[in-house]
């Protein structure tokens, strides 16, 4: 007798397609889920013959590895079974305690039980805006705007509008008078989202004159704001800027990360929050994933106390602040009818390219040439920002970057005469899709 299980014929739910038959059957929310432009260039960006100015990657070869090894090696010799073991949901407390010593350098006075640990950044984003936002809430965000963040509004259904930066970060008047329009319009503004230090993928920060400004303007509104600060540490001349947090403690959830300070690859970040939104995370975290990594957070207390980690960040500050100067001297060198910014610290510039041209529509030449970058519509909500482009200098050595900004040149002088030619920027057959299937060039 046959022992293969059989089923009566199932039919598709009402909605699907013949490419996804259960097309239908997706929350609305997964509807509005899109592929993250920078995720879809790892495949080619990460091949050896192309010059990557696209990914935040940090340098990890900066690292004291053999040191780390050593830690880690103990930790397990002698704390395996908890390490390996569940944790709390809120996080390891002796990593939590060291996370208030690393944000005291920034002006916050908090306590342990302020701090709950996630599993990077991006997950604390991604837990913050699921209690606060409800669909058709507003998120106010800068623009341009962190890619993750943008996509973990959108996949809650938030509704983003964008305020503008310049040089000094965001915006003051600009802020009060979207938050005033949309008082009016009847609005409903959850969430005032920014990356003063740094900025990513601008490369300003906030001045210290707007910072109070901007949280005198979000309390008035009654607006929570989101300070994420991965690269608040990686300035390259002088102490670290206080955080928004240091002036309002009730006002300002803060996000921070060990991912560009230390190594991404244990996923471990943190909030900063009142007594009242901290249980809620908890709560929310521990619904996700139940606990964050425990080998993971004691790996990291581990390495804070035994390594000398403010002077492992001070190296990273003088090797980023090289790579800096690589990227800012090519780009005079070899794109002056561009502009850029000119950071102070992180990881990115961004550059404005000339008129007339379009970042994503000239992206699949550019990887021809053995290039890679961020197209500027990435960064905004609304597709808006063709006209700018993301180069990061944190990843590749200082001659490389050179040359990756010289092919970069080549592309831009190459598409100037295709828009000549054709009065827009691509020629007639550019298509994105030519950056996953990149062609012989590539191989």
């Amino acid at each position: 007798m046959s022992t293969t299980p059989t089923h009566p014929a199932q039919p598709a739910p009402s909605g699907g397609t013949r490419l996804d038959p259960w097309f239908g059957a997706y929350a609305e929310r997964a509807h509005g889920m899109r592929a993250s432009e920078i995720r879809a260039l790892f495949a080619v960006a990460n091949r050896p013959e192309v010059v990557s100015l696209a990914g935040g990657m940090p340098y990890l070869e900066g690292l004291p590895l053999d040191t780390i090894a050593d830690a880690m090696q103990r930790l397990v010799a002698t704390r395996g079974t908890t390490a390996l073991q569940y944790g709390s949901g809120q996080g390891a407390e002796e990593l939590r305690e060291r996370i208030i010593d690393i944000v005291r350098l920034e002006g916050i006075d908090c306590h342990p039980d302020d701090v709950v640990v996630t599993t990077g950044s991006q997950q604390a984003l991604d837990l913050v805006t699921r209690i606060f936002i409800d669909p058709g809430d507003v998120v106010v965000a800068e623009a341009p705007s962190y890619v993750g963040a943008l996509g973990v509004f959108r996949s809650y259904q938030a509704d983003i509008v964008h305020v503008p930066l310049d040089e000094h970060g965001l915006i003051p008047e600009a802020l009060e008078e979207t938050l005033t329009r949309l008082a009016a319009d009847g609005r409903r503004v959850k969430l005032l989202y920014t990356v003063p230090n740094f900025h990513n993928p601008a490369g300003v920060t906030m001045s210290l004159e707007r910072r109070p400004r901007i949280l005198e303007i979000a309390q008035r509104f009654g607006v929570l704001v989101i300070e994420d600060n991965p690269y608040g540490l990686l300035g390259f001349d002088g102490d670290p800027l206080p955080a928004l947090r240091s002036l309002d403690d009730e006002g300002v959830l803060y996000l921070g990360s060990f991912s560009k300070t230390f190594a991404p690859g244990y996923r471990v970040g943190w909030v900063v929050a009142p007594h009242a939104v901290r249980e809620k995370l908890v709560l929310a975290s521990e619904s996700a994933i139940l606990c964050p990594s425990n080998a993971s957070q004691l790996a990291i207390a581990t390495y804070l106390e035994t390594c000398d980690w403010q002077g492992q960040i001070k190296q990273f500050r003088e090797l980023y602040r090289e790579r800096r100067d690589a990227m800012i001297g090519a780009l005079s060198e070899h794109l002056p009818s561009a502009t850029w910014t000119v950071p102070d610290g992180g990881f990115y510039t961004w550059v404005k390219l000339p008129d007339g041209l379009d970042a994503r529509s000239m992206l699949p030449r550019a990887v021809t040439a053995r290039v890679a970058y961020v197209p500027g519509t990435a960064f905004y909500a609304d597709g808006s920002g063709a006209d700018h482009v993301r180069l990061s200098y944190c990843f590749p050595t200082p001659e490389r970057i050179r040359e990756g900004v010289r092919r970069f040149a080549g592309v831009v002088s190459a598409e100037r005469d295709l828009v000549e030619i054709f009065g827009t920027s691509g020629a007639p057959d550019s298509d994105l899709t030519d950056v996953e299937n990149p062609g012989p060039n590539l191989a």
